[in-house]
């Protein structure tokens, strides 16, 4: 095989959900490893369920993941031609015939089979009629009456197929529309598609598409069937095991990277290695490591790898993606200078970017809500005299740098006596409302002067006031 082709072709009925983007991931780093083709195409015959707005979904999972595509992309609702020249080609060579038994006709012949022990199966009436089309006639594949049919795949091994048990199958109905067997082994033979990756619900549907392709002259690409992603519970995943949809995870402050990394090793494996980034993954990445056991969902171990994105993640590159989560809390970081060394204090305690924004609210906020226990056991007269203090030397302060912060609070240690933690404590809740942060050397210097001094002062009339009361 010279040069890869590959290809996701979902339906368009629905949002991106995780197996899919799955499928998708391991088809666009195996052309991406072999410097091959990534093809994506629409598969919208099902008229009735596709949806533009599934479309667009799809686009934007896709988009947001990184995994883009080379060719395409192409929708088979404008492909119908292509279709039909094809199924013309089959009856030319013999190899499809034009059937007129009806959807009763046929169903009582499964039952007739499966009364004597047999297949459920068209029983091949028409098959040697040599029928003219009709508004009633469907085309069906001449498909071959004995041995058998192998699939060799690359993750399962080779799988037989006795060719008495399947049966002659509709690839044209009687309305002009191309089946799904037919149009997607047309599809992938005109787009030069060699390498199929696909789902292992689609095994069943294997026979029938390489019987196609040796129909039609052409050589059988390469297939692997990968095992599906199970919940916890070991049953498909569902919503009932959570968000199933790509970006919902996107949208609970999940970064691409980490459900890139994540979905990969549902099934894929290099040595013992957890953390990959996408590069790594396009350096490594291959079929013969694909397992036969089926992924399990876990979302506590998504969490913490999350979490090792994050932190692992330059604070650059997190500026966009935590922007719209601040937003939604009424902060706007455009341009805003400090929103990098905010990032760099809290990666290392994060494991969603929603968690992220949540805890640099105090950052942004003009007034601080203190928490009420933080405020009861650390807001209280002894606290005073150290904030007095500390903000009287950092109003002096010349070199508002942290370093320089940093001297202030060892010198107001030094004159009163006081251990670090003692005046580090009061000037925490006064500047973020809490009594947990990133260092406090850091968040004074990174709130600023002005916005400092009156959270300090702030504090201290409220202990003032509280006092008196």
């Amino acid at each position: 095989m010279t040069h890869v082709v590959t290809r996701f072709p979902p339906s368009p009925t629905g949002y991106l959900h995780v197996g899919g983007a799955r499928t998708a991931l391991f088809n666009w780093l195996y052309a991406r490893r072999m410097k091959g083709k990534f093809v994506l195409r629409i598969e919208d015959t099902d008229t009735a369920r596709s949806t533009q707005a599934s479309v667009d979904a799809i686009f934007e999972a896709l988009e947001w993941l990184g995994l883009d595509w080379d060719d395409g992309p192409y929708y088979q609702t404008r492909r119908f031609p292509v279709y039909r020249e094809h199924i013309q080609k089959l009856l030319d060579t013999g190899h499809a015939y034009y059937c007129t038994c009806s959807p009763a006709q046929v169903e009582q012949m499964r039952q007739k089979a499966l009364a004597t022990g047999g297949k459920p199966k068209y029983d091949g009436t028409c098959r040697t009629k040599n029928l003219p089309p009709g508004d009633t006639a469907v085309v069906r594949f001449k498909a071959p009456l004995a041995g058998t049919t192998v699939l060799e795949d690359v993750v399962k091994g080779n799988i037989v197929f006795r060719n008495d048990e399947l049966d002659d199958f509709v690839i044209c109905r009687s309305d002009g529309s191309p089946t799904y067997n037919l149009a997607v082994v047309v599809d992938d033979i005109t787009m030069g598609v060699n390498t199929i990756i696909r789902g292992d619900d689609h095994v069943m549907n294997t026979p029938k598409q390489i019987q196609l392709y040796k129909a039609f002259g052409c050589p059988l690409p390469l297939f692997g069937h990968v095992p599906m992603v199970l919940g916890r519970d070991r049953a498909r995943l569902s919503k009932r095991h959570g968000a199933t949809s790509v970006t919902a995870y996107r949208d609970m402050g999940f970064l691409p990277e980490t459900l890139i990394n994540y979905l990969v090793r549902l099934g894929w494996s290099h040595g013992d290695q957890e953390f990959f980034t996408k590069d790594e993954l396009i350096e490594v990445f291959n079929l013969e490591n694909i397992g036969r056991a089926a992924g399990v969902f876990d979302m506590e171990k998504l969490l913490a790898l999350n979490a090792d994105h994050i932190k692992a993640a330059p604070a650059a590159r997190l500026v966009e993606p935590l922007a719209p989560f601040l937003r939604e809390t009424g902060v706007d970081i455009e341009g805003d200078p400090k929103t990098e060394k905010v990032i760099a204090t809290l990666k290392a305690r994060s494991k969603t970017l929603l968690e992220m924004a949540q805890s640099a609210l105090f950052y942004y906020q003009e007034e601080i809500v203190y928490e009420e226990d933080a405020a009861r056991k650390v807001l209280t007269v002894e606290a005073l005299a150290p904030l007095q203090s500390v903000t009287a030397r950092l109003e002096a302060l010349e070199d508002y740098s942290e370093p320089s912060i940093e001297a202030v609070f060892k010198a107001v240690a030094e004159e009163t006596g006081l251990k670090l933690g003692k005046i580090a404590q009061p000037v925490r809740v006064a500047l973020s409302g809490r009594t947990a942060s990133p260092g406090i050397f850091e968040i004074t210097a990174i709130i600023g002067k002005e916005r400092v001094l009156a959270r300090l002062r702030k504090a201290m009339a409220y202990i003032e006031q509280k006092g008196i009361a």
